[in-house]
């Protein structure tokens, strides 16, 4: 699979990485733990099995539309199987149009039963994940809030890339020249 995401500002993810070191300090599940160079916080917009030729058509145009300003509304926590803490992000009508953009681009050529129905316009929730893990309720009454910086109040997203699950590449796309 190859997933369309968008990484934030340095100052964004500054702050991120600083929320992970805080959940790993104290024990709890946490991105930080990921150690691969590609690892970087990331909103992650939709996955497909491969980005053919009109999908980066599309994506092109996207990548044009950046930076974009997002704004953080606070924690919050997804147990879907996985335990997921994560900072939300504000769906105002940019961050949804943009959604929609490379909702519709992925959908246009790939199979639907390949799609994630979590990544579907309605059903998408914005957000940077912090930690995640297998246990459920893994960060359920904890006072897992207190133990983190209070996230941006204002972040760009400024890049758009993908990251292929196979073979572990990250892959930068680029506006079209």
């Amino acid at each position: 699979m190859r997933t369309v995401e968008l990484l934030l500002d340095e100052a964004a993810q500054l702050a991120v990485r600083e929320a992970w070191r805080r959940l790993a300090d104290a024990g709890l599940p946490s991105q930080a733990r990921h150690r691969s160079p590609t690892n970087s916080p990331h909103l992650t917009l939709a996955a497909c099995p491969e980005l053919t030729a009109p999908i980066r058509w599309e994506l092109a145009d996207v990548a044009a539309a950046l930076p974009l300003p997002v704004h953080f509304t606070g924690v919050i926590r997804f147990e879907r199987p996985t335990s997921v803490l994560a900072w939300a992000l504000d769906c105002d009508v940019a961050l949804a149009g943009l959604h929609r953009r490379v909702w519709e681009a992925v959908a246009s050529d790939s199979p639907p039963e390949t799609l994630n129905p979590f990544h579907e316009p309605g059903r998408w929730s914005p957000h940077i994940t912090l930690g995640r893990s297998r246990r459920a309720d893994a960060f359920a009454g904890r006072g897992v809030p207190a133990l983190l910086p209070a996230p941006p109040l204002l972040a760009r997203l400024t890049t758009l890339r993908s990251y292929d699950t196979q073979t572990g590449a990250v892959e930068v796309l680029e506006p079209r020249t």
